[in-house]
């Protein structure tokens, strides 16, 4: 359904489990992110009313993610700490040239989002199966249902705002980008490196 060309090398798993802490700290930060990404949109293009109040959405349940993982930060007596920055997605957003018109830039940066929703859903899934915290196992499940939620809403806002025919051609472009940026990473306690 992801349409990932290349699945999460297992061994993060491993990875992941024995080192959780790290992962709900870089998990708690790519929440925020992806709320400050959906808000980003609306500031960008408040001329699309749909994709707007999406995004309201979006932003709320992002927030709310935040803070479910924040919860169980505290709960384990572990601060936040800064951000840091993220490999994959930074590698990641040098693949669409910059500039073009807005109706471009607003198409690849939904493709962006669609991508990075779909390899967390990806991940949350492979927690949600794996590791043996089973409260954590179903938090990670629940998540998973709405990452992919996000991931179909963001692949159709492009799809809608771009011809489809093209928009399909960079995202199965796009696809095969982050299928090879993924031969690199999967061996640290990051959700998405």
């Amino acid at each position: 359904m992801l349409g990932l060309k290349l699945p999460t090398d297992p061994r993060w798993v491993n990875i992941a489990e024995k080192n959780i802490d790290e992962i709900l700290i870089d998990h708690a930060h790519c929440e925020l992110k992806a709320a400050s990404t959906a808000n980003s949109l609306i500031m960008s293009f408040p001329e699309y009313s749909d994709l707007v109040t999406a995004m309201v959405s979006i932003v709320k349940e992002e927030m709310s993610h935040f803070k479910m993982v924040h919860e169980r930060l505290l709960k384990r007596d572990i601060k936040l700490g800064r951000d840091r920055k993220d490999l994959y997605v930074h590698q990641l957003l040098t693949f669409f040239p910059k500039g073009g018109s807005r109706t471009t830039q607003l198409v690849h940066r939904l493709l962006y989002a669609a991508l990075i929703e779909a390899r967390s859903c990806e991940r949350f899934r492979l927690l949600s199966e794996n590791i043996t915290d089973k409260e954590l196992a179903k938090f990670y499940r629940d998540l998973m249902v709405s990452e992919a939620n996000h991931y179909v809403l963001f692949l159709n806002f492009a799809r809608e705002f771009g011809e489809r025919k093209e928009v399909d051609k960079k995202w199965n472009d796009l696809l095969e980008y982050e299928a090879e940026l993924m031969k690199n990473l999967g061996t640290s306690e990051t959700i998405h490196g």
